[in-house]
């Protein structure tokens, strides 16, 4: 059977499984991005960038592309889009996948605090934290803005600084993924006292907190937040035939 695949992207695992699918003839793949990254690595295959205009739109977009499964492979943080998906696919009687890469899970040399936002870790930032590796999205610099006595280590994938933005910082243009050898040493030139980060799961960012944990150093992890109910797993490669019993189910 033949039909339309729309993958929600923005992940190594999103492109991962847009590659897998672009191989295969019969279905035609659609990867969609935020925009939110000027240069994003862009698997093979139909692109599209940009929002849909809430679930009204995405709805209507599904339905001019006669799109037949979806697959939301959005960064675990993103979940607005989530449930904008789930909603959407709900209307039209679609059937949907999520992709989501396995949490991190502390270990016994690990000193992390978790947390539920990032006016919370504010809270939880310590006397001792003066130069703090803030790992964490553009976009969610704001409750970091008004800190006056720290420094901040920023890490993007663009040069250009973000606003709003800490009054110290110094921002770093490089992206994942990152190696143990260049994180323990990226740590120690900066002589980073503690880490801010996402549970983002996955192996391109974890290297950052295993270094952290040889140096000893806290860490303040924000908690994924809730996403809709529904299927999921956490490879490209479960996705991909996830996918194709639906195809072949409809035929």
């Amino acid at each position: 059977m033949t039909g339309t695949v729309l993958i929600l992207g923005g992940t190594a695992e999103a492109a991962a499984l847009a590659r897998i699918m672009a191989d295969e003839r019969g279905r035609k793949v659609i990867y969609s991005l935020a925009g939110r990254t000027v240069t994003p690595r862009l698997p093979h295959g139909e692109t599209r960038t940009g929002g849909f205009g809430g679930v009204d739109g995405l709805k209507d977009y599904l339905q001019r592309q006669t799109v037949s499964v979806v697959v939301d492979a959005t960064h675990p943080f993103a979940s607005r889009m989530g449930w904008n998906a789930a909603q959407a696919c709900a209307a039209l009687g679609l059937p949907i996948l999520r992709l989501d890469r396995p949490q991190w899970e502390a270990g016994p040399a690990d000193r992390w605090t978790m947390v539920r936002s990032w006016d919370e870790a504010v809270i939880h930032l310590t006397p001792e934290s003066k130069r703090v590796f803030l790992a964490v999205g553009r976009q969610e610099l704001a409750p970091f803005a008004g800190l006056k006595d720290i420094w901040f280590l920023l890490r993007f994938a663009e040069s250009t600084a973000p606003q709003p933005r800490p009054a110290h910082f110094t921002l770093i243009a490089d992206r994942g993924p990152f190696t143990l050898d260049g994180e323990r040493a990226l740590l120690r030139e900066h002589a980073i006292d503690t880490l801010v980060c996402r549970n983002s799961g996955g192996t391109a960012a974890r290297a950052k907190l295993t270094a952290a944990a040889e140096l000893g150093l806290p860490v303040l992890m924000l908690r994924r937040p809730p996403r809709p109910e529904g299927p999921s797993v956490g490879s490209a490669e479960e996705a991909a035939a996830w996918v194709r019993s639906h195809f072949i189910d409809a035929h």
